[in-house]
């Protein structure tokens, strides 16, 4: 089987997703001279072809012909319009398309490809800019072992990858990873306001907050233990960290996590569904 770093890379759209699994890719171990990008905007493709020296130029069925496996990075509502002109281009069907555009169905994707044609939908997250990504993807109708494995390779390149066994499920990863960044950034951010309300410099409670919330992801993840037995670790009976969970518990911090997550997974099922 032919792994997926020995692959064509093609990405259509260049912005900051894009370029992150162009980045990921390279590091890898992919050439930058077997990857291929258009982006209508010019000085946005010149700008990945300084960082990455990827070659970069505005015709989209360039890059397909060139492409073994073509990542579909733009924007939601510009999908249809972008496939538009390549569904009946004779590589359309040959090449294995992967979608990262959020909220874009693989029903949708299939309508405005060939018929036959293998897809890939994806969600990754913006993590993924620091090779830190949480990305899960669902293979369409028509996608081999192969197809699958080289679409766990791109986005292992960027972080972490999981294959969801339903489609359905990606609107829940959108509420979870796709949107959890944002929830990780208002955390931190209270952190270090609470901080400083309680007479920190500034700049040290920004640091020491930054590196608490990376500390305890870290923790989770090499440990491979359960958080409640980490949160267990760290609280002592009648200590100072059990009174601060107690006053999250008051405050209701973990109904607000599943209501923010349930909010946000809702909304991508709309958004699917418009």
């Amino acid at each position: 089987m032919t792994e997926w770093t020995e692959l064509r890379i093609g990405f259509l759209g260049a912005g900051a997703m894009g370029e992150a699994l162009a980045a990921g890719v390279c590091a890898a171990g992919v050439p930058a001279e077997r990857l291929r990008a258009a982006d209508p905007v010019v000085e946005r493709g010149k700008a990945l072809e300084e960082r990455l020296g990827v070659r970069c130029g505005t015709d989209n069925l360039e890059v397909l012909a060139e492409s073994d496996l073509v990542v579909l990075a733009v924007k939601p509502g510009m999908v249809v319009d972008v496939l538009g002109p390549l569904r009946d281009a004779p590589d359309a069907r040959r090449v294995l398309w992967v979608s990262i555009a959020a909220g874009v169905s693989l029903a949708t994707l299939r309508a405005s490809l060939p018929t036959g044609a293998r897809v890939i939908r994806a969600m990754p997250n913006t993590p993924a800019l620091v090779g830190a990504g949480a990305t899960a993807f669902a293979a369409g109708a028509g996608c081999s072992d192969a197809d699958r494995m080289h679409a766990r390779g791109l986005f292992e390149a960027v972080g972490l990858a999981w294959e969801a066994p339903d489609e359905a499920l990606l609107d829940a990863v959108t509420g979870l990873s796709g949107s959890g960044p944002a929830y990780v950034f208002v955390l931190l951010e209270a952190l270090s306001d609470a901080g400083v309300r309680m007479g920190l410099p500034r700049d040290a409670a920004a640091a020491l907050a930054t590196q608490t919330v990376f500390g305890a992801a870290k923790l989770a993840l090499e440990s491979g233990r359960h958080p409640a037995s980490l949160k267990d670790q760290v609280t002592s009976p009648g200590g100072t960290t059990i009174a601060g969970l107690e006053a999250l518990e008051r405050g209701g911090l973990r109904a607000a996590v599943y209501a923010a997550v349930a909010a946000a997974t809702a909304r991508s099922r709309e958004l699917g569904e418009a």
